[in-house]
């Protein structure tokens, strides 16, 4: 029984290693063609679509000769693309920042305070999770319109502090937590903006880093609400909207503008690793 056990065990682990290869495979060459010169690329680009159905692509893992020309034509020739890099970095800044002091401070309200229309807002904040984008275009349009917010910075980063996802999930791990923890604070001569600052919060810490992990990843990559609401003014694209340009150009470069595009995502999944399993094993538990 136990050598069945352990042939299961070993086969699980082969099968998910094979997958795992798979998945990351593109990213892996992304980072690798990175490192190829500008002319290389260009010429393994220009290959696309002239290739018959019994003939492949030329591939390969490595580089013909390790260079940095893309990153150099990335990072200092090119101010395009350094530009929306850099509008990306602002958007997934302020919008962490914002949601930083929203979602979690409604999160605990909805949660550990009782007061008429609780259960109706909560109603309202799971349906707005539940509705896509495109059912709430129209009214944030015209909501940002009336404001004078339309094709500003402000356009995209307004409607992302309010984020019912990450409401919803900070929620059903706060709504679990012990009320003696907070009455025995009130006691000590804790108010609530205190118990929330130095109680609430150091205990949900992985929830608010799994949270804050993929708040940043989404938006990280925005493209519906950049292209909507900076329909008129370009220069305040994020990179995310423009790399259908940069591949259908063959400009020799766009590996570099992908692998620094996934670096910070990738950077901030495994700095918040942790929080984030602990955090979703944890809201499941409760």
């Amino acid at each position: 029984m136990s050598n069945q056990k352990g042939f299961r065990i070993w086969l699980a682990r082969i099968v998910l290693t094979l997958f795992a290869v798979i998945i990351l495979l593109p990213m892996v060459q992304t980072f690798l063609y990175s490192f190829s010169s500008i002319p290389e690329m260009q010429g393994l680009m220009d290959t696309r679509g002239k290739r018959t159905e019994e003939t492949w692509m030329d591939l390969h893992l490595s580089p013909h000769k390790i260079s940095l020309g893309q990153y150099e034509q990335v990072l200092v020739k090119d101010e395009e693309i350094l530009r929306f890099f850099t509008n990306s970095v602002v958007y997934a800044v302020a919008i962490l920042l914002g949601q930083a002091f929203v979602v979690p401070a409604m999160a605990f309200g909805l949660s550990k305070f009782k007061f008429r229309g609780r259960e109706t807002l909560f109603f309202m904040i799971v349906m707005l999770m539940l509705l896509p984008f495109q059912v709430t275009m129209v009214p944030n349009v015209l909501t940002l319109r009336f404001m004078g917010l339309l094709d500003t910075a402000w356009a995209v980063i307004l409607p992302m502090l309010f984020a019912p996802f990450f409401i919803f999930l900070i929620r059903q791990f706060m709504i679990s937590l012990p009320d003696e923890l907070l009455e025995a604070s009130s006691i000590d001569g804790a108010g609530p903006f205190r118990s929330f600052l130095w109680i609430v919060l150091p205990v949900c810490r992985p929830v608010l880093g799994a949270a804050a992990a993929l708040s940043f990843a989404e938006s990280w990559n925005l493209v519906e609400q950049p292209l909507t609401y900076l329909s008129k003014s370009e220069t305040l694209m994020p990179l995310s909207t423009r790399f259908n340009q940069m591949m259908a150009g063959n400009q020799g470069y766009e590996f570099a503008g992908a692998a620094l595009y996934i670096l910070p995502a990738l950077l901030i999944y495994l700095f918040f690793q942790e929080d984030i399993l602990a955090g979703i094993q944890l809201t499941e538990m409760k």
